[in-house]
This record gives structure tokens, C-alpha cells and sequence, in this order.
């Protein structure tokens, strides 16, 4: 408004945004303008003012920007249709452009009164102007490419303003802003020049990588220059105005100036060191120049008649290709000034940076490749060529540079033609496809070109050739050169067997065409090149013809073929892969006894095809004594392998260690102890019996595991009594194995208790039994054993049987341990109801020590020994009742031989002595039986003196008997352990006439003998070592 407000409302006339601008009524508005563009973010508006400003503000009514002052009054404010530029009229009688910022970049048209319209035609570049005078004018605007080009960096104008350089071989763009308009732009290798209206700039890269792109400003020349050409060099810059170079420092101080005879048409930087760069000019009247910035004469290089539109100079600087007006590439020798070759319909030409002889140019919608002096090579391609590195090929059109990679197949296939191959090599590393690289490899190398081809087929990493050219490199070096021969292998690789036969023939070496054929299964074919019938040639062939046979699947053809060529171990292994027993005992029975490894094969194949009879007959053809035992162990024909250690003893432990491991592994452990005893394994007896132990108490067959360890035991003390050395430690683990073995015998009643729904045994059996085991768990429980099961039977047995104080002991012991949830109900009502009993144990319950006649508790801490003399108890081993026997100990100098013929002689007694015990002896059992019921004294009984003891001593006091003493003692009241050595002979006294008491002579456990008795009817053995009634009759 003529205000200065600017008001935007919505189609029915409402205010939505009022923008109130600095200058107010002084500054009213005459124009305005929406941005067209779509890709602007936001909507833009401008806003000419004659307050002689424009401005720019968002829909929001937000200025961007500051104001851009005009100088004038401006009548008429316009965008061009993509809202790239502005155009501005008014009061200074033109009409201006500016950029879509406010950037004035130059005056379209001047006129002759005020300009009140202007408008740009949509979609295109004519400006239609109407004038105060009522002229109307009609311009055409023609934007200019300026740009510059140094190898794969192009840098060009955008928005007028605006500088971008583009690396062409990573496509990486920078942006370099102004706020003038770019005139021209040069650039070369780090360097970038932009001249502006009133300066030129001078840019630098920030580092020395190749692929970088930052730029900033090295220098600044603040001058105005008028020029047709601008070059840039490290340290200079070359003007160019119609016949003149000049050269500026970038300080703008003009160094040098050179004047030329005609119009400079093309220039171009072509390299040199820093500030002695060199300079290549075409002129109009045809005349080619090179200039050095540091010498002020121009040299001439050739000149033509033609004026010169292009120039381009090859790598090596040789040769000069040259576009004329004419439209005519034209190359040169730069040297001998000779014309080389020329080609028609060429607008611009470019060398191949990476190879002499390769050159391209465009024109008439084609891109042109030559190489050397082969045909060209067309394709379609618009615009004009700028560059050409390696496959690379740099094209500008219209606006816009692009690289278009050009497959060099074409010239690679011309030289091969040629047989070139190290030009058609350096063709193809400029880029070609995988088939190209084959082809080249595979041309070089039929012609013997060995070099080229391993280069080539390194590329296309065929391996196979790699070795074959490797191959013949190293025969070469050998001194082999008939190439003849080598071409052969050459053509063998390729599939071309017949030449390459016909090679090895011509070349006299037939023998390679036979190997050749027969690998190919060509057999027909191999048969022409025996020769004169070799028997070794015949009989390969024959053999490579069963190879082929078994690879195809004729086993049958292949063992006969192999029989016929004497390959007996191949014909062995297919008729034991196919399970042939008749074929294979037939080569065996045809084998001679000398061929022992084909016979031990043939054995073999018996054996894993369960024929151990064939097997056997072949080892002992063969003489192999060791693998016949080893065969008869395997098959577990123990006889034959006796038969055979009888003969030669020296295969014992071949024999005895896996027969005694096949009777652990059928639980025939007493056999397997002797087996590994004859074989001299003791230890590994024990570790077979230590681990059937182990199993036993995981698996909670506990029975087993106390005959396990009672085994164990017996078999420590066998080696005690073999090995000197180890006999301490041995003794140490014998009776920690016969503690264990009570233990867990006694634990086996325990856990049938627990487990079962029904139990074998009576109370005060087991009452006995949780006692015993409960006192014999004093240190550390073994593996296995349950304390929660041992204190729940005691607990249960103990108040059945009215020992209330045991039984709550035991239930107050239950509840520091963890107890199943099968046990808790019962455990918690028996710690409820056992308060309701009285605080003692019956009297009828509590055990007596036959030594000192003291009553001992059902709970004792000192274990199962008298609380009063320190005795170890003697208990039965089925009842666990306290047997009436007392161990007495032998006075030093008397041996168990003596003792027991001492007390064999059994001295005369009292008549009160007359009517007593009577001993019964058998092989199964020694016992003491009761003829009648007399009362006995004992006050003349050397035996009840050596009962006494010192009364309150706490070590255990044994009782010592002398030879007088053994003497008055019965043979029937005396029960004697008699343990083989090393260890001592134990002796025990019956001490009371009314009870039977049986020994087992293997485990030399006590029993009562009634209980002795059914358990030996009820087992038909001993049931803690399972020793047999029926062994002592063997």
C-alpha cells in the first residue's frame, strides 16, 4: 500500500498477516511479486518499494534478509518462471536483472523514459518490457556456459553467482557461494580462478589428497579486467584479450606479455613444474604455439592452413591432435611435423591421459575412439569431448559435464588381430570387460606370449592357467624350448584334445597324448599311441580303465581289471567296500605269504564283515600271531586265545586285560579280579572295580556297592602284599574300604526301609542297624548315604521300642537338615508327639560291655566302643546286636603260628570246666555250640585277670595275653580272623556260653549262628562277601 503496509489476505478479502515495514508512508510500496519456484521451502514474496529498496519476507510476514538498496525508484518487480532470477524496472529508464537474493548481475536493456512494466515469457528466456513513452521492447537472454576443466575436475557457473567444481571420477560436488556475478572460471591442478566484475579470486585446496575438495581463498586481485580467456596456473594468471596473453602474478602485477600474429582461438595448460608452466595456443590463421610462463618467446610448433578450433597434446608430448575449423581432427608428429592420420566430422579432441596412442573426439552425435592407426571406432553419443582418462571420457552438454565410461574392447580386439598383445594388455587396463580379459589371456597365450597372459589371467584370477603358464615358465628355465610341446599343453587345457594330440606326436612325445586320453577316459583313442606294446603302458592303462570303471559304478569290471594289472590293494578294497567275502578269500588263498600288506587288508575286511574264521586262516597264512590273538579277543573266543597264550606266554596281557575287562563288563567281577591278576594289573583292577563302585552308590545299589568295596579292599591288600612300596598305602586304603563296605551294607537296610512300603528286617534289627550307622558317621558321610533316612528310622525305631531319649535326640537332629517333602508330615508329628514321652530309654534297649560289664548309652559320642574300657564293640553282622566276644592281642614274641598251636593244646581243666562249649569247624563256618546249661566260673581263668584295667584312664587299654594264658585258653571259645599277610592275625574270646556265634572264613564277619544259617539258605552265600556254599567243595 501507498502506506508501506503490506497486507495479505485470503480469497474472501480477510487480513491474515500485516506487515509493517521500517519506512512507513515514506517508503510506499509499487510493487510486489510471489516466488514461482517449487523447490523454495517456503512462499516468498518480494516487496520494491520507492523508498528505492527491495525486499524479501515469508508468508509469515519474517524478512529475509537485510533490504537491497537500489538507487532508484522501482516501477515493476517480476520472477522468471522457475524463480532463478528477478527482473527490476523504474525510474533509471532499464531494465535489470538480479538473482532471486538481490543480487544485481547486470542491465538487459535501456530505455528512454521510466519502465512501468516487465514480464518474462513462461518457460523460456525473452523479457517483454512496456515503457512510460508507450514503447514496448522484446529481449532475448542468453546465458552463457563458463566453466574451466583440469583432468577429472570441472568447475562451472550456477545461479550466475555461484561457483561448483565437480570431481568427475567420485562425483563429489562443492559449492563455493558469491555475491557478484562469475565471468569466467579457470582451473588447474590445486588452483581455481574466479573473476567477478571489479576482482579475481584465487582459490587453493586445502591439502594435497587427490579426492579432496575443500577450497579457500589464497589470493585476491582487486582490479577490473577485460578478457576473452582466463588461465590459471600455480603462481600465475594468463589474460587473453583477442591477439594478447598476459601474465599476472596474484598479486595482479603483469610479469609478461606475448602478442600474436592472429586471433588466439584455444589455449590450454599442459603442465610443467611450478611457475615455469607451459602453455599450448592455437591461433585463427592455423599457427600452433607453446608458451612457458617464465619466457617471454613463443615457440612455434607446426602451422597449418586452417584456423584452430581445438587443441590437445598426446601423455609423452610426441604427438598433436588438432580440430579445425574445417570440422577435420588432424594429428601430428610434434617432432618431425609428419601429418600421422586425419578424420572427419571432429568438433573436439582429447588424448588418453593413461595411453600414447589412444585418442577420441566428438561430432556430429558420435564419440569416436583410434587407436594408433586401426579404424575408428564409433558410438552415439551427444555433446563435445573435454577429457579422456584411462576408460573414462569426459563430455560436455549444453550445461552439464559427465563421465561416460567406455568399455576399450574395440581397440583391444585390433591390436590382438595384429598379435600385439602388450598394446592390447595396456588397452585393456584402461578398462574392459571379464570376456575381454579372457580373450586377451587366452589369444596370448596360444601365441606363446607367456608374459601377457599371466597378466591377464591374474585379472581374471583363473587359476588353473596361472599354474599351467607357471609350468612351462619353470621347464623353460630348465632348458626346455620346443614350443611345439608347450602349445600342445596350451591346447590340452582348452578342450582341443585332437590338436593337442596331434602336437605331442609331431612334437615325439606320444607317451603325453596316451596320459592324456587315458585321464579323459578316451580309452579307444589312448590305444593308438601304445606304441610298440610296452608292458608298463599297458598295464597303466589297464589300471586307469578300472579307475574309471569303479568311478562309474562297475565295481565288478573294476576289480578284474585291477587283478589283471596286479593293483590287488584297489581290487581288496572295492570287494570289502561291496561286502564280497567270496571274491576277497580268493585273492587271499592266490596272494603269496610274502604280500603282507594286501593280506592284512583282506584280514581286515573279514573282520569288519564278521567272518573271523577267513580272518584267522589269512593271519595265520600271513604269520601274525599278535593280530590273531587280537582278532580272537575281538570276536571273544577266549578258548582259541588260551590256546595260543599256553604257546607264547609273551601275548599274556593281550590276552588276560580285555578278557578280565569282558567279565567286569558281564558283572563277573570275581573272574575279571583273577583274569587282571594273572595279566599283573592290579591297578587297573582297582580302577575297574572303583568305578563299578561308584556307579553302584550313584545308582543306589547300595548292597553291591559294600561288595564292591569289599573287593576293593581285598585287592588293596593283595598289592600290599606284592609291592613293598606301596604297602602303607595300600593298608590305608584297605581298611578305609572294609569302614565303607560295613557302611554301606548296613545303609542298604536303611534305604529299603525308607523306600519300600514293606520292611524285611525286625525293629530291633534295625533299630541296631541305625545305631550302628549312626555311630559310624561320626567324621564324614560317604557318598550316597542319607543322614535324614538314618536319624528317621532311628527316630521311629527308637520310641517303638520305648528309647524315648534316642528318639528325640534324633528328631531334634532331623530339623537342622533338609528334609523331602514325602518325610515332613511324619517328621513334624513325631517331634510333636515324642514331648509327650518320658526323658529316658529302656533299660532292656541299653548295650553291655562284655570287657567291664558297664551299661553304655544308646548315644554314645565316642562311637561303637565302650564309654568305661575304650573296647570296640564286636557286633553281629545281620542283627547288629554287641556279640559277646572280647579281642585280646598276642604278648611281643609270639607268633600266630605259636599262638594257635598253644591253644590247641588246650590244657586240662576242672570238672566244672568238663560239661562247656563245643566247637564246630566246617569249610563254610567255624562255631562255638552250647553242650548244656551248667553254670561256669571263671575265678581260676588266667583270661578274666587280663579283663582288668586302670579304672578312669581315657586311652583304650587292649588286652595282652602270654603263652601261659593261650594255653589255658579252648580251641572252641577262641575265634581267630586269620588275614593273609602283611597283616596280623585277629583274635577274639567268647565271653558268655549261652549264644552260637559263626565267622565267615572269607570276610571273617561274626554272625549268630541261627541268623548265619537262614541267610546262607535264603542267598545260598555269605551275604556280605557272596562268598558260596558250593565254592569250598570246588
Amino acid at each position: 500500500m501507498f502506506n508501506g503496509i503490506v497486507s495479505i489476505r485470503n480469497k474472501n478479502g480477510e487480513e491474515k498477516v500485516k506487515i509493517e515495514r521500517t519506512g512507513g508512508a515514506s517508503s510506499p510500496i509499487w510493487s510486489i511479486c510471489w516466488n514461482p519456484s517449487r523447490d523454495e521451502h517456503n512462499d516468498i514474496l518480494a516487496v520494491a518499494d520507492w523508498g528505492q529498496k527491495l525486499s524479501f519476507y515469508q508468508l509469515s510476514g519474517k524478512q529475509i534478509g537485510k533490504d537491497r538498496m537500489l538507487n532508484f525508484d522501482p516501477c515493476c518487480v517480476s520472477y522468471f518462471t522457475k524463480g532463478e532470477y528477478i527482473l527490476l524496472g523504474g525510474s533509471d529508464k532499464q531494465v535489470s536483472l538480479f538473482t532471486k537474493d538481490g543480487v544485481r548481475l547486470g542491465t538487459i536493456g535501456e530505455q528512454s523514459s521510466w519502465v512501468w512494466t516487465c514480464k518474462v515469457k513462461p518457460d523460456s528466456n525473452y523479457v517483454a518490457v512496456g515503457c512510460q513513452d508507450g514503447t514496448i521492447s522484446f529481449y532475448q537472454l542468453i546465458f552463457s556456459t563458463v566453466h574451466g576443466l583440469y583432468k577429472d575436475r570441472y568447475a562451472y557457473r550456477d545461479n550466475m553467482t555461484d561457483v561448483i567444481v565437480q570431481h568427475l571420477i567420485t562425483e563429489q560436488k562443492v559449492r563455493i557461494k558469491g555475491r557478484e556475478l562469475v565471468k569466467k572460471i579457470a582451473i588447474y591442478k590445486n588452483r581455481l580462478a574466479i573473476q567477478m566484475p571489479e576482482k579475481i579470486l584465487i582459490y587453493e585446496l586445502f591439502s594435497d589428497d587427490s579426492s579432496d575438495m575443500y577450497y579457500r581463498v589464497k589470493e585476491k586481485i582487486v582490479k577490473k579486467f577485460e578478457c576473452n580467456l582466463l588461465v590459471v596456473c600455480s603462481a600465475h594468471i594468463i589474460l587473453c584479450q583477442e591477439k594478447r596473453l598476459q601474465c599476472l602474478s596474484f598479486s595482479g602485477i603483469k610479469e609478461r606479455e606475448w602478442l600474436m600474429e592472429s586471433l588466439i582461438r584455444y589455449i590450454k595448460v599442459i603442465g610443467g613444474p611450478p611457475g615455469r608452466e607451459g602453455l599450448l595456443v592455437g591461433l585463427k590463421n592455423g599457427q600452433i604455439l607453446k608458451i612457458f610462463v617464465d619466457n617471454v618467446f613463443a615457440i612455434v610448433l607446426l602451422k597449418q592452413s586452417t584456423a584452430v578450433r581445438c587443441l590437445d597434446m598426446s601423455a609423452s608430448r610426441n604427438k598433436l591432435a588438432v580440430v579445425d575449423e574445417n570440422d577435420t581432427c588432424l594429428v601430428y608428429d610434434i617432432h618431425t611435423k609428419e601429418l600421422l592420420f586425419q578424420e572427419p566430422n571432429a568438433n573436439s579432441v582429447a588424448w588418453n591421459a593413461q595411453c600414447e596412442d589412444m585418442l577420441c573426439f566428438s561430432g556430429g552425435g558420435y564419440l569416436n575412439i583410434k587407436a594408433s592407426n586401426f579404424p575408428v571406432h564409433q558410438q552415439k553419443l551427444q555433446g563435445f569431448v573435454v577429457g579422456y582418462n584411462g576408460s573414462k571420457i569426459f563430455c560436455l552438454h549444453i550445461f552439464s559435464m559427465s563421465a561416460v565410461e567406455v568399455p576399450q574392447s574395440a581397440p583391444m580386439y585390433q591390436y590382438l588381430e595384429r598379435k600385439m598383445f602388450k598394446e592390447a594388455y595396456q588397452i585393456a587396463c584402461l578398462g574392459v570387460t571379464d570376456t575381454d580379459w579372457k580373450e586377451l589371456a587366452m589369444e596370448a597365450l596360444e601365441g606363446l606370449e607367456f608374459e601377457t597372459a599371466k597378466k591377464a589371467f591374474t585379472r581374471v584370477r583363473d587359476l588353473r592357467y596361472l599354474e599351467l603358464i607357471s609350468s612351462i615358465e619353470e621347464r623353460k628355465k630348465h632348458g626346455e624350448n620346443n614350443n611345439e610341446l608347450f602349445l600342445a599343453d596350451v591346447y590340452a587345457y582348452q578342450g582341443k584334445f585332437h590338436e593337442a594330440a596331434k602336437l605331442y606326436k609331431k612334437s615325439g612325445h606320444e607317451n603325453l597324448a596316451l596320459d592324456m586320453y587315458s585321464d579323459l577316459r578316451m580309452f579307444d583313442y589312448a590305444k593308438d599311441f601304445l606304441g610298440s606294446g610296452d608292458p608298463k603302458d599297458t598295464k597303466m592303462l589297464i589300471k586307469k580303465q578300472a579307475d574309471w570303471a569303479k568311478n562309474i559304478n562297475e565295481p565288478k569290471a573294476a576289480v578284474e581289471m585291477y587283478l589283471s594289472a596286479g593293483e590287488h590293494m584297489k581290487a581288496i578294497e572295492i570287494s570289502g567296500d561291496h561286502g564280497w567275502v567270496d571274491m576277497l578269500i580268493e585273492i587271499a588263498r592266490k596272494l603269496d605269504k610274502a604280500e603282507r600288506e594286501p593280506l592284512s587288508k583282506c584280514a581286515f575286511y573279514f573282520k569288519k564283515l564278521d567272518n573271523p574264521g577267513y580272518a584267522a586262516e589269512t593271519y595265520l597264512k600271513v604269520g601274525d600271531l599278535k593280530a590273531l590273538i587280537h582278532l580272537h579277543v575281538e570276536t571273544h573266543r577266549w578258548e582259541e586265545a588260551f590256546a595260543l597264550t599256553e604257546k607264547h606266554p609273551e601275548f599274556k596281557d593281550d590276552v588276560y586285560v580285555p578278557y578280565a575287562q569282558w567279565l567286569a563288563e558281564n558283572d563277573r567281577f570275581e573272574e575279571a579280579q583273577k583274569a587282571f591278576h594273572k595279566a599283573g594289573r592290579q591297578s587297573e583292577a582297582v580302577r575297574v572295580l572303583e568305578q563299578l563302585t561308584h556307579n553302584a552308590v550313584v545308582e543306589s545299589r547300595f548292597n553291591d556297592a559294600a561288595y564292591y568295596y569289599w573287593m576293593l579292599s581285598m585287592q588293596c591288600l593283595d598289592i600290599a602284599q606284592e609291592n613293598e612300596q606301596q604297602k602303607t598305602e595300600m593298608l590305608q586304603k584297605f581298611h578305609h574300604f572294609q569302614h565303607l563296605a560295613e557302611v554301606y551294607h548296613v545303609y542298604h537296610s536303611i534305604q529299603r526301609y525308607t523306600e519300600e512300603p514293606f520292611s524285611f528286617h525286625l525293629p530291633e534289627t534295625l533299630f541296631n542297624i541305625s545305631r550302628f550307622l549312626l555311630h559310624s558317621l561320626t567324621k564324614e558321610t560317604p557318598l550316597g548315604i542319607s543322614k535324614v533316612n538314618t536319624l528317621f528310622a532311628l527316630a521311629k525305631q527308637s520310641k517303638a521300642l520305648g528309647a524315648y531319649k534316642l528318639a528325640r535326640h534324633a528328631y531334634d537332629k532331623l530339623q537342622g537338615l533338609q528334609i523331602p517333602a514325602r518325610f515332613q508330615k511324619s517328621i513334624e508329628l513325631g517331634s510333636l508327639t515324642i514331648r509327650s514321652k518320658p526323658f529316658h530309654d529302656s533299660e532292656e534297649l541299653v548295650p553291655l560291655c562284655y570287657r567291664c560289664s558297664t551299661n553304655n548309652p544308646l548315644l554314645n559320642n565316642l562311637g561303637n566302643v565302650c564309654i568305661n574300657c575304650r573296647q570296640p564293640f564286636v557286633f553281629s553282622a545281620s542283627s547288629y546286636e554287641v556279640l559277646h566276644l572280647v579281642e585280646f592281642y598276642l604278648e611281643d614274641g609270639i607268633t600266630d603260628e605259636e599262638a594257635v598251636a598253644l591253644i590247641d593244646l588246650e590244657a586240662p581243666r576242672l570238672n566244672k570246666r568238663a560239661n562247656k562249649w563245643q566247637e564246630m569247624m566246617s569249610d563254610n563256618a567255624q562255631s562255638l555250640r552250647l553242650d548244656d546249661d551248667t553254670d561256669i566260673t571263671e575265678d581260676d581263668d588266667p583270661f578274666t585277670a587280663k579283663l582288668s584295667f586302670e579304672q578312669g584312664g581315657s586311652e583304650f587299654v587292649p588286652v595282652v595275653v602270654n603263652r601261659a594264658v593261650l594255653q589255658s585258653m579252648s580251641r572252641r571259645d577262641v575265634l581267630i580272623k586269620r588275614w593273609p599277610k602283611p597283616l596280623r592275625w585277629q583274635y577274639y574270646r567268647s565271653l558268655l556260653p549261652d549264644a552260637s556265634i559263626t565267622m565267615c572264613p572269607s570276610c571273617f564277619q561274626m554272625f549268630h549262628s541261627e541268623d548265619y544259617e537262614l541267610l546262607v539258605l535264603q542267598h545260598n552265600c555269605c551275604p556280605f562277601c557272596r562268598r558260596r556254599i558250593d565254592e569250598s567243595n570246588q
